[in-house]
C-alpha cells in the first residue's frame, strides 16, 4: 500500500503569496511515499517543500515554470502506471478525450494532469482499457488562463495494488472539506 499526495499549480509568488494555512497544515500533517505534482510551481522553494512531505517526489513543468523539469513522465506505483503531465497544449483546457489520448499514448493507467484549476476525476474507456484521469485543481486556488474554480483543492490517494482510494479536498468558506471516491483498475 502507498499514501499518495497529488497537488499542483501552486503558482507562488506570481499570483499567491502562500499556500492557504487550512490546506498547508492538511498537506503536511503526515508524509508521503510518492508526491506527483502537476507543476506552475514558480518557486524553486516550493520544490524544496514538496521535498519535505515526500519520500519520492515527481514534478513536471508547467507553462508558468522556468525550472529544469521535465515535460511528461511516468512512474510505477503498486500494479499501475502513472503518467504525469501539466495539461499545456491540450485546447480546450482539460479536454477529456485529448487527455485520454495523451495517457494512451503514453501507456498509463492514470494520468495527473493539471492547468485548470478545478478538481476532476473522469473515469474513461479507451481501446478496451480503463483510464483514470485525475486533476488536483489548484493548491492555492488562484485564476488561470480558463478561469479556474478558485477554490483551493488537493487529492490524497492510497494505492493498493490496482485498487485506488482518492480523497479530495478543497477548501471552501474556509472550511476544508474532503470526500472519498473508490477505483479498481
Amino acid at each position: 500500500m502507498k499514501k499518495v499526495l497529488i497537488v499542483g499549480d501552486f503558482h507562488i509568488p506570481t499570483r499567491a503569496n502562500r499556500i492557504p494555512p487550512k490546506v498547508q497544515a492538511e498537506l503536511e500533517s503526515e508524509t508521503y511515499d510518492v508526491v506527483l505534482c502537476t507543476g506552475d510551481l514558480i518557486s524553486n522553494s516550493i520544490l524544496k517543500w514538496l521535498d519535505k512531505v515526500g519520500d519520492e517526489v515527481y514534478v513536471v513543468k508547467g507553462n508558468m515554470d522556468f525550472l529544469k523539469l521535465p515535460e511528461k513522465l511516468s512512474v510505477r506505483i503498486e500494479s499501475l502506471k502513472w503518467g504525469l503531465f501539466h495539461g499545456s497544449g491540450i485546447f480546450p483546457r482539460g479536454n477529456i478525450a485529448q487527455l485520454t489520448r495523451v495517457a494512451s499514448q503514453m501507456d498509463v493507467d492514470v494520468l495527473v494532469h493539471g492547468h485548470t484549476h478545478v478538481l476532476s476525476i473522469n473515469e474513461v474507456k479507451h481501446d478496451d482499457k480503463t483510464i483514470l484521469l485525475i486533476n488536483p485543481g489548484s493548491a492555492t486556488g488562484v485564476w488561470s488562463g480558463s478561469g479556474g474554480s478558485l477554490i483551493p483543492s488537493f487529492i490524497k490517494a492510497i494505492v493498493s495494488n490496482r485498487d485506488i482510494e482518492l480523497i479530495c479536498f478543497e477548501l471552501i468558506s474556509d472550511n476544508l472539506r474532503s470526500r472519498h471516491m473508490f477505483f479498481s483498475l
